[in-house]
């Protein structure tokens, strides 16, 4: 038996100051084997960047995941060139950098993390329920985890259900709260709807509560910025054999 520790979207410095703070004494806690963190909002202002990929790896990342804003630095689209870091796999082939699989080598087994982004309220990326069917053919590993960066929970629900008995875990990112639905899905497969944020608490999913108030209230742009104040920590961890690529516990942690 393995087990795996996912954390939610990484926002700017003060998150992944926060990870850096707290990350290794949670792995020694629960023994934790792989790591796998979401950093698409690692940079501060927005995206992910070498300097803000590299804290977190550091921090204890064995794999980088992301979403819409994988490309929202241009100055760093180079990092998608690393092993350690995946974009959504959905994007258009051809002509996009990076990729939407890693396999992780772990000496007597191997985990496979595949990006995904729903395309309900978000970019109009291929489908990826389709493409899903297409990267589960060409992996052998029965390892599989499944990142899937989404807005609707109905589209990360169906996501869920549709990989039932074919994945080891779906975690949904993207919408920063944390959901309390954690669930082992046909006695094989760990879900969660939203694993939650690492940043600001007392925050507008992690960027500043007046001019985010503001926009809502006049519809007229504002520049966000990362919150300050005291940052919190969510997460998912699964228990999962590694043999048979079947999880077996999934708990959720809030570390504040």
């Amino acid at each position: 038996m393995k087990r795996l520790l996912f954390i939610g979207d990484v926002v700017g410095r003060a998150g992944c100051d926060f990870l850096t703070e707290k990350l290794g004494g949670i792995k020694r806690q629960h023994g934790i084997d792989i790591t796998i963190v979401n950093g698409e909002n690692s940079a501060q202002g927005n995206g992910i960047t070498r300097a803000s990929a590299d804290m977190l790896v550091r921090a204890g990342a064995d794999i980088i995941t992301t979403g819409n804003h994988a490309f929202r630095r241009k100055e760093s689209l180079d990092i998608f060139d690393e092993e350690y870091i995946v974009r959504p796999a959905n994007y258009p082939e051809g002509g996009c950098v990076g990729s939407g699989v890693r396999v992780l080598d772990m000496g007597a087994f191997s985990v496979a993390v595949i990006n995904l982004m729903g395309t309900v309220y978000m970019d109009p990326l291929d489908n990826p329920f389709t493409k899903i069917d297409r990267l589960l053919e060409g992996l052998d590993t029965p390892n599989v985890f499944v990142d899937f960066h989404a807005e609707a929970t109905s589209e990360k629900k169906a996501m869920g259900h549709y990989l039932t008995g074919r994945v080891t875990g779906v975690f949904g990112t993207h919408t920063h709260v944390q959901t309390a639905d954690e669930c082992i899905l046909g006695g094989h497969t760990a879900y969660i709807t939203d694993v939650g944020m690492v940043g600001p608490e007392l925050s507008c999913l992690g960027v500043d509560i007046g001019p985010t108030v503001e926009m809502f209230r006049f519809r007229m742009p504002v520049k966000f910025s990362t919150a300050e104040g005291a940052c919190f920590l969510c997460g998912t961890i699964v228990d999962f054999d590694e043999k048979k690529g079947k999880s077996h516990k999934i708990d959720r942690i809030i570390i504040r």
